[in-house]
C-alpha cells in the first residue's frame, strides 16, 4: 500500500485525470491573454531597445524560440516513474532534439561577450543540467551531454547549417511529436488519452506549420484549370477531415504526421494554383506557429514573440489569405 512507485503513480494519475478535465495548457494561455494585449501594443517598442530591427528579426525569431524550447526540453521534462519501464524511445527522441538545438543555436552564436571562465561555469552547468535531465538510467545522462557537445561542435564547424525559420520549424515539430508520443513526460496529459483540447491544438498546430512550409517552399503559377482545382480542393478537404477524425480517435504519432502531410498537400495545391503569394502571409503563418507553440508548452515568453511577429509581418487581409489557402 505504501509502496513509493505506487504512491507515486497515484500521483501521476490523479493529475493527469485533472489535467484532462481542466487543460492547464490551455487555462495558462487564456489567463495570459492580457499579457499577450501588452505585448502586442508595446512588445515591438521593447525588442526594438535591446536591438530587434527589421533586418535581424527572423534570425532573432528563431534563435530566440529553439534557445527557449531547449531550455524547456531540459528543465521541465522529468517523470521517470512513467517511462514505460525503459521500453520508450522518448529518451533517443529528446537527445535528437538537444542535438538539433545545440546545432541551430551554435552556428549563430559567433562571440560570446565574457570572460574565459564565465564560459566554462556556464558550460559545465549546461552539462550538469543535460545530464540531469535523463537519469531513469544510467547511460540517459551520457546520451543527453553527448548529444549536446556533439551538436554544439557541428554547429561551430559550420559545415551543417539549417536557415533560420526552416530550423526553428523542424525543432518545434519534434518537440510536439514528442509530447504526443509521451504527454505525461511532459505534463501535458494521461500516456494515450488526451482531451479535446489537446488534440485540437495539436492538429492547429500541424496546419500552422504546414501552412508556413507550403507558402515559403511552393512558387504559385495560376496553372490548374479552375473548375479542376475545386474538385482536388474538395477531395483534400475531405482527405484532411479524415485523418483529423482518425487523429482523435487514435491520438497516434503516425496518424498526426500523415495529418500534417495531407495539409501540407492542401495548402501546396492552393499555393500553386494562385498566381501570386501575398507579402507578409507567409510570416503570418509561423507566427501563429509560434503563438500555437507557446501556448502547448505554456510558454508565454514564445506566445508573446509569435505576437510580435505578427505585427512584424504586415497588416495585410488575413482573412481573404486563410480562405484561400483552404
Amino acid at each position: 500500500m505504501f509502496n513509493d512507485a505506487i504512491i507515486v503513480q497515484s500521483a501521476i494519475s490523479a493529475f493527469n485525470n485533472a489535467a484532462l478535465a481542466a487543460p492547464a495548457f490551455l487555462w495558462s494561455a487564456i489567463l495570459s491573454v492580457p499579457l499577450f494585449l501588452m505585448v502586442y501594443y508595446y512588445g515591438r517598442e521593447f525588442l526594438s531597445r535591446i536591438g530587434w530591427r527589421d533586418d535581424n528579426w527572423a534570425r532573432n525569431t528563431s534563435l530566440a524560440t529553439v534557445g527557449m524550447a531547449f531550455a524547456w526540453l531540459v528543465l521541465f521534462g522529468g517523470n521517470y516513474a512513467v517511462l514505460r519501464d525503459g521500453a520508450s524511445l522518448l529518451p533517443f527522441v529528446v537527445a535528437g532534439i538537444v542535438f538539433l538545438s545545440a546545432m541551430f543555436i551554435a552556428g549563430r552564436v559567433k562571440k560570446i561577450p565574457a570572460r574565459k571562465p564565465v564560459i566554462y561555469t556556464g558550460a559545465v552547468l549546461i552539462m550538469v543540467a543535460l545530464g540531469l535531465s535523463d537519469t531513469h538510467a544510467w547511460w540517459g545522462a551520457l546520451l543527453q551531454i553527448g548529444a549536446g557537445a556533439f551538436g554544439w561542435l557541428i554547429g561551430r564547424t559550420r559545415r551543417v547549417r539549417i536557415s533560420d525559420t526552416p530550423g526553428a520549424i523542424l525543432v518545434m515539430t519534434v518537440i510536439v511529436g514528442a509530447i504526443l508520443m509521451q504527454p505525461e513526460f511532459f505534463r501535458f496529459g494521461q500516456l494515450g488519452n488526451l482531451g479535446f483540447f489537446h488534440m485540437l491544438f495539436m492538429l492547429l498546430f500541424a496546419a500552422a506549420v504546414a501552412a508556413t512550409v507550403a507558402l515559403r517552399n511552393v512558387k504559385p503559377s495560376g496553372r490548374i484549370h479552375n473548375s479542376a482545382y475545386i474538385k482536388l480542393k474538395w477531395m483534400a478537404r475531405f482527405v484532411t477531415l479524415l485523418t483529423g477524425v482518425l487523429f482523435f480517435l487514435t491520438e497516434s504519432v503516425p496518424v498526426f504526421l500523415a495529418a500534417m502531410v495531407v495539409l501540407l498537400a492542401s495548402f501546396a495545391m492552393s499555393v500553386w494554383h494562385m498566381k501570386s503569394i501575398p507579402a507578409g502571409v507567409a510570416e503570418r503563418m509561423f507566427a501563429i506557429t509560434l503563438v500555437v507553440f507557446g501556448i502547448l508548452t505554456v510558454m508565454p515568453v514564445i506566445t508573446a514573440i509569435g505576437v510580435c511577429y505578427w505585427q512584424y509581418a504586415g497588416n495585410n487581409d488575413f482573412r481573404s489569405d486563410i480562405k484561400a489557402l483552404l
